[in-house]
């Protein structure tokens, strides 16, 4: 199917992840300038009074780019912000709205109603069935090695299933860290490539210095999958979680009863201001430097790709 026009003039086919505490506006505001779909969790604008001023500034500061910019939704009962910042969306009249933790027809409908798209992030082709059917326009596969909550499937499997039977907008995540990865994204069938962890290691991010030279120092092997923080499954490193005092080779199963999403409610050392998401994908990042730079950095290694496999496939 033809894209939305929202995603016409693209520098890249990359959607910037939002990861809590560490997208801000002016990762955003960076990315978009960039040529790619920046992004933020509404959550992270606290008091929720901010989203106002977020949305404003980034509006603003974004005016006449060529890439929109989006808000994740935690659509989750244990999100009590949920109708305040949706109506916040709606004055602003937000052109991407990535839903996550539930599908909602309530919610896709209200944003369908200012003229938004709504894309559902998903770990299982079933999951992905109920969010098209519940009124999403677009999917983002969140398969193994992704950064934060992540899936358990190999892209190629659940980029197999979900295209088999939808052909709308479709993001893969999951250890997508290099230009050549994003190509290897279209390839198995997906519109886009869901960047995460690369942005963590920018100047802009809201990271603390040791976070992002964790980024940097860090590989596949020293990413943990746990339920703990949040009591939802997800990738951290393994040199937060040792800081914190606790062993990574043993945790402990977490609650989902006590989903605090932005801070974490299982362990005294909280997720994602303690305990550092990131995902497999980290051994590809060795510096810390701009979001421009990282975006010229991607560009340059995906169509030198792009002409290694034509030369592959002895394509002219």
């Amino acid at each position: 199917m033809t894209l939305p026009a929202l995603f016409a003039n693209l520098r890249l086919p990359v959607i910037a992840a939002p990861m809590f505490i560490v997208s801000n506006p002016e990762l955003v505001i960076a990315q978009v300038r960039s040529g790619i779909v920046g992004s933020f969790p509404a959550l992270n604008a606290r008091p929720a009074s901010q989203l106002d001023d977020w949305l404003h500034q980034i509006s603003e500061e974004t005016e006449g780019c060529t890439a929109p910019f989006a808000v994740n939704l935690i659509v989750h009962k244990s999100n009590n912000r949920l109708e305040e910042d949706l109506k916040m969306l709606e004055k602003h009249k937000v052109p991407l709205v990535i839903t996550s933790l539930g599908a909602i027809p309530e919610v896709n409908a209200a944003v369908h109603s200012w003229g938004g798209l709504v894309m559902h992030d998903v770990i299982d082709d079933r999951f992905a069935k109920k969010a098209v059917e519940k009124g999403a326009d677009g999917l983002i596969a969140v398969a193994a090695g992704a950064g934060g909550h992540a899936g358990t499937q190999s892209p190629f499997a659940l980029m197999q299933e979900i295209r088999a039977w939808f052909d709308g907008p479709l993001a893969l995540s999951g250890a997508i860290a290099c230009g050549r990865s994003i190509l290897s994204a279209q390839a198995m069938g997906a519109d886009f490539a869901y960047v995460g962890s690369p942005w963590i290691a920018t100047t802009e991010a809201n990271a603390t210095a040791a976070y992002k030279q964790a980024i940097v120092d860090s590989h596949a092997a020293d990413i943990v999958y746990s339920s703990l923080f949040t009591g939802v499954r997800g990738n951290y490193l393994r040199s937060s979680i040792v800081a914190a005092g606790l062993d990574p080779d043993n945790l402990p199963e977490g609650d989902k009863a006590q989903m605090d999403f932005g801070s974490g409610g299982n362990t005294a050392a909280k997720a994602w201001k303690d305990i550092w998401g990131a995902g497999q994908g980290v051994g590809a990042i060795d510096r810390i430097e701009p979001v421009a730079d990282l975006v010229a950095a991607l560009d340059a290694q995906y169509q030198s790709a792009k002409t290694e496999l034509r030369a592959r496939a002895g394509i002219a």
